[in-house]
């Protein structure tokens, strides 16, 4: 009964313009979560006419990837809430996590050992200014403390975190340890974002919420090389701008959303048409590393509900590819698209099916310095006889305990890895556990 009449009083609050009183309910003051995903991918062996130190190895392999983390977050003052996370990783993945672009595990990283390591993912605070009689109801979640925002807000993110928390979002197609597998399906693959080696950086977010609207900039480090886990403290010429416009709406009922995102990335990076120039016959890239380079580029990102049960997403994305790949991966342009059809539709309500497919190509100067016998951090055959790298996947996510524990097979299928024709299909099945609460 007191919960009827709590409920009441709030709906009426709400319509009479009493949101500023909101705050008096209740709201969690602190939360704890926790996640664990073990990924077990294995691939048979497949044709290769040639391989070079960053190929996939044409041989069968199986690698198996483990994360754990723990999400602490705590509200402190009016608007403000910290959070914290450690993380332990470890495994691997093919080859080292060599020989494609759109690698096949989003749970690995190039670390260079396999051993399990613990460290620090996230420690940042936030402060949120919000205005107005709207308010949205915040449900409890990873780094999500449960309580209310204004619909029209403007807050400050600073410390360190993973920039894709923030952009690029999508309901479909984002996160490796729930969704889609493969690298070019997180985020969108072009987006060079710039990340130490596990994939987090230090910087701040400032973001302008409207009711159907949402502004984002972020300005972040940079790190000292490529693929690196040392932040580079020349903030003049090493740094990073991400810009994002976030736009929500409804067709027919069914939610949907338009983010564009662009970005310039500043550090001491090499320049792949200058590798050739200097040594025609084996070009190295990190040997024209220089201050005053910048790589720019843009990402376009659709999520549309098709009914309660099927969703639809695509995305585009585009660099200059002027200057080498410096945190994410070797790629210059990338189109994806596919759905997810929850298991309502054949009365298994817990689960959930996701089909994509993604086309993803470098530019001509980066193609032509891999040609050449050049090497980026992650791809490079010794040669190369060009195709976009072409990948398909598919996965099953059944709830096996109580939407707590998840099992995920999954299929990717690689045409041209690494843009090589010479090498390939490449066919990667894998199983995802994944355990939350």
């Amino acid at each position: 009964m007191k919960k009827i009449v709590l409920a009441a009083i709030t709906s009426a609050m709400l319509s009479h313009g009493y949101a500023q009183n909101i705050d008096s309910l209740a709201k969690k003051r602190f939360n704890l979560h926790f996640q664990q995903t073990i990924i077990t991918q294995t691939k048979p062996g497949f044709q290769a006419d040639y391989s070079g130190e960053n190929s996939l190895s044409n041989k069968g392999e199986t690698a198996t990837s483990l994360t754990t983390t723990l999400f602490g977050g705590a509200r402190l003052w009016k608007g403000a809430e910290a959070y914290f996370n450690p993380e332990m990783s470890g495994g691997k993945g093919f080859s080292q996590t060599l020989g494609l672009a759109g690698f096949s595990n989003g749970e690995t990283f190039r670390v260079g050992s396999p051993e399990p390591a613990i460290y620090i993912a996230r420690a940042y605070l936030v402060q949120t200014f919000g205005w107005g009689n709207q308010v949205d109801t915040i449900p409890d979640d990873q780094n999500q403390l449960a309580g209310y925002r204004k619909k029209k807000y403007f807050s400050i993110t600073a410390g360190k975190f993973g920039l894709s928390d923030f952009f690029d979002n999508n309901a479909y197609s984002h996160d490796a340890r729930t969704q889609f597998l493969n690298w070019s399906l997180m985020s969108n693959g072009a987006w060079d974002y710039p990340a130490n080696t596990r994939g987090y950086v230090i910087g701040a977010v400032f973001e302008l919420g409207q009711p159907t609207w949402s502004l984002r900039l972020a300005t972040t480090m940079v790190t000292t090389s490529a693929n690196g886990a040392i932040w580079d403290g020349n903030l003049a010429k090493a740094h990073a701008f991400t810009l994002e416009y976030e736009k929500r709406y409804a067709i027919s009922g069914q939610k949907g959303t338009i983010r564009v995102l662009g970005y310039d990335n500043a550090a001491k990076m090499g320049d792949y048409a200058l590798a050739i120039a200097q040594d025609p016959l084996s070009p190295d890239v990190t040997a024209t590393r220089k201050y005053g380079r910048n790589k720019y580029g843009f990402g376009v990102n659709l999520e549309q509900s098709v009914n309660p049960n099927l969703g639809v997403f695509a995305k585009t994305s585009y660099n200059d590819g002027k200057t080498e790949t410096w945190a994410f991966t070797e790629i210059d342009q990338s189109v994806s698209l596919g759905a997810v059809l929850n298991g309502k539709s054949w009365n298994q309500k817990d689960a959930e099916i996701g089909l994509a497919f993604v086309g993803n190509g470098i530019s001509k100067d980066h193609r032509d310095y891999l040609a050449d016998g050049g090497y980026g951090f992650i791809i490079g055959d010794g040669k190369l006889n060009y195709g976009h790298e072409m990948i398909a996947e598919v996965y099953y996510k059944v709830d096996v305990y109580q939407k707590k524990v998840f099992l995920s097979p999954d299929y990717q299928f690689i045409v041209n890895p690494a843009y090589n024709k010479d090498r390939g299909p490449v066919n990667a099945f894998a199983l995802r556990m994944h355990v939350e609460f």
